[in-house]
């Protein structure tokens, strides 16, 4: 288990960086905590550090947002499933075509769909402090 904190919002890039270094050949990578915890905005902060140069917007209706790595070439997905009712309406989007794609899977609310994650799938939780700092326990 690994931990990063973020104790300002200016904080993020170097946590993102970490978060980075951390990956690893993991793909897919499984988002939890209240709502208002940070998981979009780590991210959209992920993603830019990646290198991708698209516009990054909270996937919430769409429920997966395509982008690309400019440094990699690798897309990623990023996905929200805050909104879906039950597990058909993920099957019904193909979430094991993009799992199995090789790309990087970032997924917001994943308990929604902890049944399909594969094995091999990293979980990050994010834990508000009192303070206001955001501290990810990666495992």
């Amino acid at each position: 288990m690994n931990l990063i904190r973020i104790e300002k919002i200016n904080a993020l890039p170097e946590a993102a960086k970490k978060f980075i270094q951390l990956m690893g050949d993991h793909t897919v990578f499984a988002f939890d905590g209240k709502m208002g915890a940070g998981k979009t905005t780590f991210i959209k902060v992920v993603c830019e550090a990646l290198g991708v140069t698209d516009t990054i917007n909270s996937p919430t209706f769409a429920i997966v947002n395509e982008y690309q790595s400019q440094l990699t070439g690798k897309l990623i997905y990023h996905f929200d499933f805050y909104r879906i009712q039950n597990i058909q309406e993920a099957l019904q989007i193909g979430v094991e075509d993009y799992f199995d794609s090789n790309a990087l899977c970032f997924i917001e609310w994943a308990d929604k769909i902890k049944v399909l994650l594969p094995e091999d799938a990293v979980f990050i939780h994010f834990e508000v402090q009192s303070g206001g700092e955001r501290i990810l326990e990666i495992r």
